[in-house]
């Protein structure tokens, strides 16, 4: 039981993440996603103890709040690779650019960065920053625990296109990804929403971090009937997109002092 504990969450974090993380005893596998999507959230808490890291040694040196808070989503990113980031700003573009279900779905595909893109990863990166740093404003424990909170939450809720809408193309990333089981969505949303309920350790009040989950999951749903109306289901992209928009809405919430 332990060895396949252990085994998703190091399956969980080597999709997520470009974090070195050594293989398990039968080395590298392909892993059951429709069973390990379950440690999606312990990926994420992970994921956010990386910007964590940034934000306390950014508080050592004494560095401002805006500045700290720019070099942990930096953090956050490099920990990552941009993947999430990558599929927001192609989201971005392919809706924005397109004028037709196909033209959209190509214009996703296409690697390189439009306007829209351009301007969703300013807006977006300015928003997680300047929550953040508001944050801060609080105690550094406190935009500590909101970080990790927000990347494990918005791991968990993010899986919501791929347990609402089709895949809208036959190939890719997205087609290809397993819906999780029922169980396993129950027990990532359960474990999300606990570890979300962290940032109490740091001042926060429980109804602040119940806005926050409310906030987490409207946004990831949010993105799933954007992308249903814009082109009839769910891509790779998309997914980066709704886990994007699910960390800024706890952000954001817990920015409100």
């Amino acid at each position: 039981m332990a060895s396949f504990i252990a085994d998703d969450i190091r399956a969980c974090l080597r999709f997520y993440s470009r974090l070195p993380i050594p293989p398990g005893e039968d080395g590298y596998v392909m892993p059951d996603f429709a069973r390990a999507s379950w440690a999606t959230p312990l990926a994420g808490a992970i994921i956010g103890a990386v910007g964590a890291l940034a934000l306390l040694v950014c508080s050592i040196l004494r560095l401002p709040p805006l500045v700290s808070a720019t070099c942990a989503i930096g953090a956050l990113a490099l920990a990552t690779g941009a993947l999430h980031e990558d599929g927001l700003a192609d989201v971005a573009d392919g809706f924005g650019g397109g004028t037709t279900r196909e033209q959209k779905l190509a214009i996703m595909r296409d690697s390189r960065l439009g306007a829209y893109g351009a301007l969703a990863l300013l807006l977006t990166t300015i928003l997680r920053v300047f929550a953040l740093g508001a944050a801060m404003q609080r105690s550094v424990w406190f935009a500590m625990l909101a970080l990790v909170a927000a990347a494990a939450l918005s791991r968990a809720v993010g899986l919501a296109p791929l347990v609402t809408l089709l895949p809208a193309r036959t190939d890719g990333a997205g087609a290809s990804a397993p819906t999780p089981s029922p169980s396993a969505l129950r027990y990532a949303l359960y474990i999300g929403a606990a570890i979300a309920i962290a940032p109490i350790l740091g001042g926060a009040s429980l109804a602040q971090t119940v806005v926050a989950q409310m906030a987490a999951a409207g946004a990831a749903l949010g993105v799933s009937k954007l992308a249903e109306r814009q082109i009839g289901g769910y891509t790779g992209d998309v997914l980066g997109a709704a886990q994007q928009a699910a960390e800024i809405g706890v952000l954001v919430a817990l920015s409100v002092s």
